[in-house]
């Protein structure tokens, strides 16, 4: 009797540590997919920079530093290695802050501010700006679903015997940056 119940105890074990890892991969799995749609938008954005700075270069082509800055943040943001999330963030950040200051650049000319491949982009930029900030919230939101079940009690026991472990979010450092670069669309 002593034995079946010892029998029954390590069954219900096994059955609750492959459950756990099932779910930390599940979890795990989910965490990629969203930081793959975060990727998908940051490279769709890296991909109009270039076409935005030669539609600026057009009209302002003596306001060379904020344009040789956005080229230089966008090859930066380019070179991080993949699945340094926190790098990336930066990287992208100051990308961001640099559009900015190229779109601020752009109240200075009238010409460039009705130029209508000029005001396409700035319409493109904004609604990738929108995909990137819903790709990164469920980013952040899965990422912190799986940071919970690594450093939760009893899954964490699991989860750092079988090598999972946390992740970072997606998140601006700078206050500044955690505002997506203003287009005016106004002009139009």
């Amino acid at each position: 009797m002593l034995l079946w119940i010892i029998l029954a105890v390590v069954a219900a074990a096994a059955v609750y540590a492959i459950v756990i890892f099932n779910s930390l991969v599940r979890t795990r799995q989910v965490a990629n997919e969203a930081w793959s749609g975060i990727d998908v938008q940051l490279k769709r954005r890296s991909e109009l920079v270039p076409n935005l700075v030669e539609t600026v270069k057009g009209y302002a082509a003596h306001e060379r530093g904020v344009l040789d800055e956005v080229t230089q943040l966008r090859g930066a943001a380019r070179a991080v290695p993949e699945g340094d999330v926190a790098a990336r963030a930066q990287a992208e950040g100051a990308l961001s802050g640099a559009l900015g200051r190229l779109f601020a650049l752009s109240e200075n000319y009238p010409d460039l501010k009705a130029n209508a491949n000029f005001l396409a982009l700035q319409q493109q930029l904004s609604d990738l700006e929108n995909e990137l900030q819903m790709a990164r919230r469920y980013y952040n939101g899965t990422v912190r679903n799986l940071n919970v079940l690594v450093q939760s009690f009893p899954s964490n026991l699991i989860a750092g015997a079988l090598g999972f472990s946390v992740r970072d979010f997606f998140e601006l450092s700078d206050a500044g940056e955690r505002n997506a670069p203003q287009v005016n669309l106004a002009s139009r």
